[in-house]
């Protein structure tokens, strides 16, 4: 006799978010530093471009990106300051006809 099982396995929903992916790894940049010291250390060289680099990675973030603008929509005739809807917009063709990202500063 032979018996049969049937197994299921179950696969959650993956969640669908707006939020733009963000590499988390450390980026490597071209910095251009300038400095007024006479005595060039490069230990002290890296350290502040180690420096410059957290400081760039924790600016650098879709929450910072969506405070600082906001989304002027003429279709509706309506300010968005929603992040959901930001960065819905900063998505490949995710901003339509007389919809602009404006800079609040």
């Amino acid at each position: 006799m032979v018996s049969a099982t049937k197994t299921i396995a179950a696969v959650p929903k993956k969640r669908v978010s707006w939020a733009i992916e963000i590499n988390m790894k450390r980026q490597t940049r071209d910095l251009l530093l300038l400095r007024k010291d006479d005595v060039q250390d490069d230990k002290s060289i890296e350290m502040e471009v180690a420096m410059l680099n957290n400081l760039l990675q924790a600016v650098e973030t879709t929450a910072a990106l969506c405070i600082a603008y906001e989304l002027i929509d003429l279709n509706r005739f309506k300010i968005l300051h929603d992040a959901h809807a930001i960065s819905r917009v900063l998505k490949p063709n995710g901003l339509k006809p007389f919809q602009f990202l404006v800079n609040r500063n």
